[in-house]
């Protein structure tokens, strides 16, 4: 799978763990940046990281900071991005099974490295379910283009 990480100076020893695991494993990892734990500004990191995979470069997409909110927020602002904050083991596989989330974003000061290793590979590994949950992430979807 190719995978596009993106990361502030909060979440970049994270991201670099990440890329090392995701490296051995046979992913492909695109690093967006940043590229060390000086404090930089998070949006555009994880604009380019969720812009990766609405423009087909990335199957998915990673964004990591302190607490991953700001994170999540920033990917979304990308139009067809669908960046889910997942802190836990349940909304990572909910982000998958029910919104066919394609961006994970995460918040590095929240999850220790072993549960963020677990994180990732539940939604790397997890299938959209499709079904009654397409119809709700097509309406998602469509607020886009209200606005």
């Amino acid at each position: 799978m190719r995978v596009a990480i993106g990361a502030d100076h909060a979440g970049y020893e994270l991201k670099q763990e990440l890329i090392s695991v995701l490296t051995e494993q046979g992913h492909q990892v695109i690093d967006k940046g940043t590229d060390s734990t000086e404090s930089v500004d998070y949006p555009a990191f994880c604009a380019a990281a969720a812009r990766a995979v609405v423009n087909g470069e990335a199957d998915r997409g990673i964004v990591l900071g302190g607490s991953g909110q700001g994170e999540q927020l920033a990917a979304n602002k990308v139009k067809g991005a669908r960046a889910a904050l997942c802190n836990c083991l349940y909304t990572a596989r909910m982000a998958r099974e029910h919104n066919d989330a394609n961006v994970l974003s995460m918040g590095a000061r929240v999850v220790g490295m072993g549960v963020a290793l677990e994180i990732v590979d539940l939604f790397l590994n997890t299938e959209f379910e499709g079904g009654r949950h397409q119809r709700r992430v097509d309406q998602v979807m469509a607020l886009e283009q209200d606005n």
